[in-house]
């Protein structure tokens, strides 16, 4: 197990530098550089541009320094974000830290319960239709689950609005002053992966349904609760936790949608005003932190598999 756990993490080391590596060409290489014309504006004289270079670092050279070897973009790229450094906002005039701070918590607080609350039903109803399959409450179950899944998810996001809050009065329509802007946004985020989810888990419990040691807890004379719960779900945990896993990056980053439609001031509106103003030091420390997290997310979950399933280990 421990030889399992070391290979993991020695294996997130040259992972992280290929992301480094990557989302430095991406900025510097391919988006053509330094961004002082569109920051500027096309009329800006050279001694603007060389200014501006030079309080980013985009004068120096991309890979290999000239004054001395490591004396350049890439390695100035890689030593800020080793020291926590995420560079400096060229919209804001402010460190990208910062910026990022700001929109943490609102993201936070409204991916969080999306992704808790909504694997918690789904999980529930994902049980109560493996334990009647084929019977009446799995077909009710299935049919929601199929309509949930018809439906866009901007038309979630436009009937709530419309009818819960603009018709209903019953939640605020734009704004962030408290919790209970969040409960509207928190519901559709919810009920729009609401039958996907419940799809999926059904399809993980049916599959150890049928397996030998379930006949076995029914002979022993166990209920239906207790060997759905105990049982089953324990062993159906690993295609679950990786689904799960593969949305947990996104509490970093936020929801686009929703906080766009909400006026919710997270990363995701933070991303998208820095795409538009052309502000690449946000983007790319989004970037770079969203991957990193990515990362760190898969790593736990591998470790998790091994304790789930001591097999893994082997």
């Amino acid at each position: 197990m421990l030889r399992y756990v070391a290979k993991r993490i020695l294996e997130v080391i040259p992972t992280t530098l290929g992301i480094l590596l990557l989302t430095f060409v991406l900025f510097n290489v391919v988006s053509g550089g330094s961004p002082a014309l569109t920051i500027l504006g096309k009329g800006a004289d050279e001694q603007s541009i060389a200014a501006f270079n030079r309080r980013y670092g985009y004068d120096k050279p991309l890979l290999i320094g000239d004054e001395h070897f490591f004396d350049s973009q890439f390695f100035r790229f890689i030593g800020d974000f080793a020291t926590g450094n995420l560079g400096w906002s060229t919209k804001l005039d402010e460190p990208v830290a910062d910026v990022l701070a700001r929109g943490v918590g609102p993201s936070l607080s409204l991916t969080v319960p999306i992704l808790g609350l909504g694997v918690v039903f789904a999980l529930f109803l994902a049980l109560l239709s493996a334990a009647y399959r084929g019977r009446v409450p799995d077909k009710v179950i299935l049919f929601m689950s199929a309509a949930l899944m018809s439906v866009n998810y901007v038309v979630w996001v436009l009937l709530g609005q419309f009818l819960l809050a603009f018709k209903a009065g019953w939640f605020p329509i734009w704004g962030y002053e408290g919790w209970v802007y969040l409960v509207l946004p928190v519901a559709i985020g919810i009920l729009s992966s609401l039958g996907t989810d419940v799809r999926f888990f059904r399809a993980a419990i049916l599959d150890e349904v049928y397996k030998p040691y379930v006949v076995t807890a029914r002979a022993k004379g166990l209920s239906r609760a207790a060997i759905m719960t105990r049982h089953v779900l324990r062993n159906a945990l690993i295609p679950i936790v990786t689904y799960v896993s593969l949305s947990i990056p996104y509490l970093f980053t936020g929801s686009l949608l929703l906080e766009s439609f909400f006026g919710i001031p997270g990363l995701g509106s933070i991303s998208i005003n820095a795409i538009q103003s052309a502000d690449l030091a946000v983007v790319r420390a989004v970037v770079v932190l969203g991957a990193l997290v990515y990362q760190f997310v898969n790593l736990v979950t591998d470790l998790l598999y091994a304790f789930l399933d001591p097999r893994v280990a082997l």
